[in-house]
């Protein structure tokens, strides 16, 4: 396994639906889960499946996460694992920037090509899931195919914002469609296990995982330099031509491409049971090691609440919510349905004091303050007594210290919020 397969991870585009978090970040950098980025996810599956060979594909604002895989996936000079960045660079034979995933991945092959490997294992960075690539790996051996797609099973209300695919028996991919409508979905069902066709999730949607041979992936790229896209172009074409097969995935799965999705998946980590499992050791989410001091809590009512290291919380009641790293809430504070992601570094106290004596906002929430169904970006400054009250009362807007999508407030990163200010 180890040397048989390569991951490549997707850095995607400029993330314009995850604007603004992806303002001066890219879409992999992006922080989840109050202690994580996004990229953390397909390198810790990737790493728990035997695969330690990794290349990320990256264009924009990719400054802060080469930086978080600089500092975090270090591994032992004696072997031969890496994760790498590979930004989109300028050659003398080639002077465009990636123009979609199947172009990403070709004007990195002579990168990839320099290591041993058998399979091409093609990765999202923007979902969230766990996922054992090992199985997906052995089908795709045993079927001897040329392409193997991780498929998930989806309703007919999903299936239409997906790629769909038709099985037959031996999960051999017959046909693809690009969001059907819904009039098309009766033809585009597919074998699924029993547990799926009772919750009513008979098509087969893409997840946008492959894995692909390496001769094909090198010919096929070479050969057909105009195709852009794995999923519109290279796939659709293949299906008739190569032995395509589908890999049945049933597990939690997301893709966190819009502001709502990213909101939804946080915050589901809250639950009881969450679907996303941050406590199973055998699939344990990997990030940078932090020598960060344990939070701190004074006189909080805690109510399905994550918090992360480093805090400093005297808030009143914090509910539903997920706090990050280095996070400080002031007193009589209520904080409900939000998602805080907490600071880069400490102010200092002299820092503190300044900011006092001048009244400004220090980095945090302050005293006497409401906030919910939020969105609180790295090192904001949240001033005393504010209310932040998100919900579908609120239009879409953007303004220099906060976006509005979908009912959910957006305090952008470094914002100043003034004391007494009303959203």
């Amino acid at each position: 396994m180890k040397k048989k397969v390569l991951g490549i991870i997707l850095g995607g585009g400029q993330g314009s639906r995850l604007q603004p978090l992806t303002t001066t970040r890219s879409k992999p950098a992006v922080p989840i889960a109050g202690k994580y980025r996004l990229v953390d996810i397909p390198i810790s599956n990737c790493i728990n499946s035997g695969i330690d060979r990794m290349f990320v594909l990256t264009q924009f604002n990719s400054a802060s996460l080469n930086k978080h895989i600089k500092n975090t996936y270090n591994f032992s000079f004696f072997n031969d694992a890496f994760v790498d960045v590979l930004a989109a660079e300028q050659t003398p034979g080639n002077s465009n920037w990636f123009q979609g995933t199947a172009d990403a991945v070709r004007q990195s092959m002579h990168h990839f090509l320099q290591h041993e490997w058998d399979y091409a294992l093609i990765l999202s960075g923007d979902q969230l899931y766990q996922m054992d690539f090992t199985e997906m790996v052995r089908q795709h051996e045993e079927s001897k195919a040329e392409i193997s797609i991780a498929t998930q099973p989806v309703s007919e209300k999903d299936a239409t914002g997906f790629g769909i695919l038709k099985t037959n028996a031996d999960n051999t991919i017959q046909s693809f469609i690009e969001k059907p409508s819904e009039d098309q979905l009766p033809d585009w069902t597919s074998e699924v296990s029993d547990a799926m066709k009772k919750q009513g999730r008979n098509h087969l949607a893409s997840m946008g995982i492959y894995i692909f041979n390496r001769g094909f992936l090198s010919k096929v790229l070479e050969e057909h330099k105009d195709t852009l896209d794995f999923g519109g172009e290279i796939i659709p074409q293949a299906i008739d031509k190569q032995k395509v097969m589908s890999f049945q995935y049933g597990g939690y799965w997301t893709d966190i491409g819009t502001i709502a999705s990213f909101f939804d998946a946080n915050l589901g980590l809250t639950d009881s049971i969450p679907d996303f499992n941050l406590f199973d050791k055998s699939k344990s989410v990997l990030t940078r090691a932090r020598i960060l001091p344990p939070s701190k809590i004074t006189g909080t009512a805690l109510e399905k609440t994550l918090i992360a290291e480093g805090g400093i919380i005297s808030a009143s009641r914090i509910e539903r919510s997920v706090v990050g790293i280095r996070s400080r809430i002031g007193v009589g504070t209520t904080v409900s349905n939000t998602y805080i992601m907490g600071n880069d570094h400490y102010q200092s106290i002299e820092e503190i004091a300044d900011c006092i004596q001048t009244k400004k906002p220090y980095m945090g929430i302050g005293d006497r303050c409401y906030i919910n169904n939020c969105i609180v970006d790295k090192n904001a400054c949240i001033g005393n007594d504010v209310r932040i009250n998100g919900g579908p009362h609120l239009k879409d807007v953007d303004t220099k210290t906060y976006t509005v999508r979908d009912g959910i407030v957006v305090i952008k990163s470094k914002a100043v919020i003034k004391s007494g200010t009303v959203i």
